[in-house]
């Protein structure tokens, strides 16, 4: 382990050398630091009312790759995450 020897330094310095740092740290994490929010999932339907397009397009752009289906097993429900599908609007324009 290496050792750190403090010469020529009051403690008054040396709080005020770290409290400098912590600071610096604390307004770094504050200028980059963004929230994690939960994943909304959106259902068949309202994937077609978001692109503005027939529930079949939907089913067709699944079954091609162009979006990503989650689903939950034995229910039959399908639903997409809204993130995903936000991200292929910035990749169209």
């Amino acid at each position: 382990m290496k050792s750190l020897q403090l010469i020529e330094i009051t403690p008054e310095q040396l709080q005020d050398a770290i409290v400098n740092g912590v600071n610096t740290k604390l307004d770094d994490l504050k200028k980059n630091f963004q929230p994690k929010e939960p994943e909304e999932y959106l259902t068949r339907h309202e994937v077609a009312e978001m692109f503005k397009i027939d529930i079949s397009s939907v089913h067709n752009w699944t079954k091609r790759g162009k979006i990503v289906s989650y689903g939950v097993p034995g229910s039959g429900r399908v639903y997409y995450k809204r993130s995903e599908l936000e991200k292929l609007l910035i990749q169209i324009k």
